[in-house]
């Protein structure tokens, strides 16, 4: 049995996505095997928090999203939901969830504010004055939350040391074919990576989906101002939390986000989406991932062999393998049953994933509400007007994106 110099090539990533493949299983089991560890810092009493929600349009599972957030058990705590455009047809439901938890509890912040191309960070610009608290907690519009949650995320801030704090979260809610190719991509392969990064130190990371810092951290690096421009956000944010000597604190707490995609069109855009945000934050490293794509990697190299028994045996082994190991992170780590279900797609999922990783090296500029932006090689989203009359700007990266409002 002889391989060609191209088949030795093509079994690198067979073989290295399939040993990656074992490593996330064994930190997600370690993540949730580890025993909560006692904290040598607490508060004497549970601080006052502000929850900044940014909302914008009719979300699947919205209400339910919103009201979860106002039923947190916590002593004191502020809900500001923020929209930009007085026409948002969220603003009705913004209103009754007001009148029902009372105007105490619930602020609505309707201000169109336009800072940066980053329309997620213009929203909250717009709720931030709003805000009563030193406490800041961001939380997305298609998270939901648990009665606890505001508890397990504020708690590392009573260490000075901590400069934020993100929870994990998991992809829920997935009805379509494409909407569960969705949930595996942000459960079986992003949150994957995540979790492997963070038990090993391999990488440094900020969630933005929940996020907590006190107002005094946001200042000291700029405020949101700063990240206005940026596409990836909250990596931005959390970069600059670490260079100034604080930690961003990872809770070991999954937070579900509603998968809602109309189209199997949109689903793609998401998928190159997650490969631009990651291309855009480590560029080495999204590169790097070719390394450890077993399935897409292992078609080939039987396509390569024509289909005989090796190249088959190759295949089939890298599919069991990626199967069995998503199934027990998934099932024992992540406590997710939803993504067993749709275990079955997941090679579908992991060959597409190959082709959005290459066309997140092809495309220069993305168009998203009737506005053209390019972005640069340091992660900023400029309009497409503005590079062209820019001599001095810093090359465009070739990328595609769909900032989230």
């Amino acid at each position: 049995m002889t391989f060609s110099t191209l088949q030795w090539i093509l079994l690198i990533p067979v073989i290295g996505g399939s040993v990656f493949a074992v490593l996330c299983l064994l930190a997600a089991l370690r993540l949730c095997a580890r025993p909560a560890r006692p904290s040598r810092h607490a508060f004497a009493e549970w601080p006052p928090v502000t929850i900044l929600k940014p909302v914008c349009g009719l979300e699947k599972n919205l209400k339910a999203n919103l009201r979860s957030v106002c039923l947190q058990d916590y002593p004191e705590f502020q809900v500001v939901f923020s929209v930009q455009n007085t026409k948002d047809p969220a603003i009705p439901l913004l209103k009754e969830i007001q009148r029902e938890f009372g105007p105490d509890r619930v602020s609505v912040a309707i201000e169109n504010r336009q800072v940066g191309c980053n329309g997620k960070i213009n929203n909250l610009l717009g709720g931030l004055p709003y805000a009563r608290y030193e406490i800041l907690v961001i939380s997305d519009s298609d998270v939901r939350l648990k009665p606890d949650y505001l508890q397990a995320i504020v708690a590392p801030l009573a260490d000075p040391g901590v400069g934020c704090v993100c929870t994990l979260y998991k992809a829920a809610c997935a009805e379509t074919w494409f909407e569960k190719l969705e949930l595996l991509t942000l459960n079986a392969e992003f949150m994957a990576n995540v979790v492997f990064a963070h038990v090993t130190g391999a990488a440094k990371f900020c969630l933005g989906a929940s996020t907590a810092l006190r107002r005094s951290t946001l200042k000291e690096i700029g405020g949101l101002e700063a990240l206005a421009d940026y596409l990836v956000e909250d990596y931005e944010m959390g970069r600059r939390i670490w260079t100034a000597g604080k930690r961003v604190a990872i809770v070991p707490y999954f937070v579900d986000t509603m998968v809602d995609l109309k189209t199997p069109g949109q689903w793609w855009g998401h998928q190159t989406y997650w490969d631009q945000n990651t291309r855009a934050a480590r560029p080495g490293g999204f590169f790097a991932t070719v390394l450890v794509r077993s399935v897409p990697f292992a078609l080939l190299f039987a396509a390569a062999r024509a289909g005989d028994p090796v190249g088959l045996a190759v295949l089939g082994a890298a599919v069991a393998l990626r199967l069995a190991t998503a199934a027990a992170m998934l099932g024992w780590g992540f406590r997710d049953r939803e993504g067993l279900n749709s275990l079955a797609l997941l090679p579908l999922r992991d060959v597409t994933a190959l082709l959005s990783w290459l066309l997140a090296f092809t495309k220069r500029t993305v168009e998203w509400r009737g506005a053209e932006f390019i972005l640069t090689c340091d992660g900023r989203m400029v309009s497409k007007e503005e590079a062209d009359s820019c001599e001095g700007l810093s090359s465009p990266a070739t990328t595609s994106v769909s900032p989230s409002p």
